[in-house]
């Protein structure tokens, strides 16, 4: 086949891709969430670190260092619950973010995305399937996270803030899953993308105040804390669910979310399409 042929072939899947409408985006994707879901109905293993990291982490962080950190806080452990769930769900949000990405590789490597862009679908249906069951995977960590959490003595007294939490770190969520897309598209093996993703995630969630207060940290990394978006992430958590202030931390983490979204969902969208 010639390069003008391929060209060709490449013009018109574009034009098909362009030419569906919204209804048919919508039917696409909804077919794309099923075939996810049914993936995990039969590998129900995939749903291990959802159903584990809330369980390890919550129990790890509130029995080894809530004690300590808790007596800093000018109480115990029962204060450090108080304070170290909020962030938890932040961190959630971000850490099984990195999912997307590295199923997305596996999908490659596998061959089923070049049956998927062979198809008459909308290329963003894709992405955004994908995106969706995974946030359905996060939300499922975040449930089981509040029982543990209220296993442990924390104390959910105001239900409205801790809807509206879940809602913020699901926008989050969102907006990184876009860069793990572009990693996942980019990169050519799932080992390489979660090793991306862990020189990624760890500095942001233990330099910022997710598992504790930023205030004995040294000048120049309270700086990075400022602009860290977990930060103001697990900030707008505490306030919308234990109390405090809320407006400042809630608009800089719905700017960081639009922001991310805004630059990274082209280009994981283009990356895809023209992946050879």
């Amino acid at each position: 086949m010639s390069a003008a042929t391929l060209t060709a072939d490449s013009a018109a899947k574009s034009v098909d891709d362009v030419r569906i409408p919204l209804r048919g985006h919508l039917r696409h994707t909804g077919a794309l969430i099923r075939r996810n879901l049914l993936w995990i109905r039969q590998d129900p293993e995939s749903m291990a670190d959802a159903l584990l990291m809330p369980v390890i982490f919550t129990l790890l962080f509130v029995f080894v260092f809530g004690g300590s950190i808790g007596q800093a806080l000018g109480g115990g452990q029962d204060q450090y619950v108080q304070y170290v769930i909020p962030g938890m769900i932040a961190m959630m949000s971000m850490t099984l973010s990195q999912g997307v990405g590295t199923g997305f590789s596996q999908d490659f490597n596998s061959g089923v995305m070049d049956r998927f862009r062979s198809l008459p679908i909308g290329r963003g249906s894709v992405l955004f399937a994908k995106i969706s069951v995974e946030l359905m995977r996060m939300l499922f960590a975040t449930t089981v996270l509040m029982l543990v959490s209220v296993a442990v003595g924390f104390d959910i007294t105001n239900w409205p803030g801790l809807f509206a939490t879940v809602a913020l770190a699901t926008a989050f969520a969102s907006s990184i899953m876009w860069v793990f897309l572009t990693l996942g598209v980019v990169m050519k093996s799932a080992q390489s993308v979660q090793a991306m993703g862990f020189l990624v995630l760890f500095p942001l969630q233990f330099g910022s105040s997710i598992f504790a207060p930023t205030t004995s940290m040294p000048g120049w990394l309270q700086t990075f804390t400022d602009y860290n978006p977990l930060s103001t992430l697990a900030d707008a958590a505490r306030g919308l669910m234990v109390g405090g202030p809320v407006a400042h931390d809630l608009w800089v983490t719905i700017g960081w979310s639009v922001a991310i979204t805004a630059v990274m969902a082209p280009v994981a969208i283009h990356k895809f399409r023209t992946k050879s």
